[in-house]
């Protein structure tokens, strides 16, 4: 007698059995994990406790200008005479929170406006979904400079012109569960004896929705903090003297021989975004079953 299985449920085992490979002790992804956890880890210490054991300020004189690096001062200091290492150190608190709100408020109005269009359909789902459809067709780069362009600079306005550029992404990616969720026996069966739209959404379409929404959010925080970084380079970001890390590297790009000035926010920039960018590859393996090998 042969027994009929579940292919979702042999999926999940499948998934379950190659996630215990990869993150068991010696497993090829555990140690990059880790790793990526601790720099995160460290860089929010960073920014909680800085003011309790910095020894300058990141905006006051430190020392003499474009001094390269010595035990006084680590990396060196700016055209101003500012100590760089301080400089970079204080920058996570404007990097990091900027590209977590701008990823908050992203996903919050990406999937209020792909929730609605798909579970209501009709010419709502149309205009809605042409409107995303028009601001992915452009570069996020591109878009990203010509909103934070039209608003000026500052950090405000330059998340505002992220958000701009995201909110697409995730109202298709939450449109796209919700209409593949809603056709479910269970949700049929709750609109079949009468449940409000609202009960049925909220109740259970949406938590079924999530998971590639978070495994989306987390691999995006890598792209957001490059995405800050590059608009400050510009000069649509952050205003001096602020110590942001794409405005400091612009002020280095300027002299190859004082190349110490963009070593410090650009390390501080690559290390940050990788390690999210870890993150989120196990947040995939973790979340996403169904992902290859």
């Amino acid at each position: 007698m042969t027994v009929a299985t579940d292919p979702s449920a042999s999926g999940k085992r499948t998934g379950r059995r190659r996630l215990f490979h990869r993150f068991a002790p010696g497993g090829a992804a555990r140690w990059t994990l880790l790793l990526a956890l601790v720099v995160i880890a460290a860089w929010i210490l960073v920014a909680a406790t800085i003011d309790l054991w910095t020894p300058y300020d990141p905006v006051a004189l430190a020392g003499r200008r474009l001094q390269p690096p010595s035990m006084a001062h680590w990396l060196g200091t700016d055209a101003l005479g500012r100590d760089v290492l301080i400089r970079t150190l204080y920058g996570v608190r404007f990097s990091l929170p900027v590209a977590a709100g701008v990823l908050a408020v992203a996903v919050a109005i990406g999937c209020a406006i792909g929730a609605f269009a798909g579970y209501v359909g009709g010419l709502a789902d149309g205009i809605l979904m042409r409107l995303a459809d028009i601001t992915l067709s452009f570069p996020a780069m591109l878009l990203a400079m010509a909103v934070a362009a039209t608003l000026g600079p500052g950090l405000l306005n330059a998340g505002i012109a992220m958000v701009v550029v995201w909110w697409p992404i995730y109202a298709r990616l939450m449109r796209a569960q919700v209409l593949a969720v809603r056709s479910l026996e269970h949700v049929e069966a709750a609109v079949a004896i009468g449940a409000s739209r609202q009960r049925v959404l909220f109740g259970h379409v949406l938590p079924l929705c999530w998971t590639p929404i978070l495994v989306n959010a987390t691999a995006d925080l890598s792209q957001i903090i490059l995405l800050v970084a590059g608009l400050s380079f510009i000069g649509l970001g952050a205003r001096p003297p602020t110590p942001e890390w794409g405005q400091m590297v612009a002020e280095g790009a300027t002299s190859f021989y004082n190349w110490w000035i963009a070593a410090g926010p650009g390390l501080a920039i690559l290390s940050l975004s990788l390690a999210f960018s870890f993150i989120g590859d196990a947040a995939r393996d973790l979340l996403d079953t169904r992902s290859g090998n």
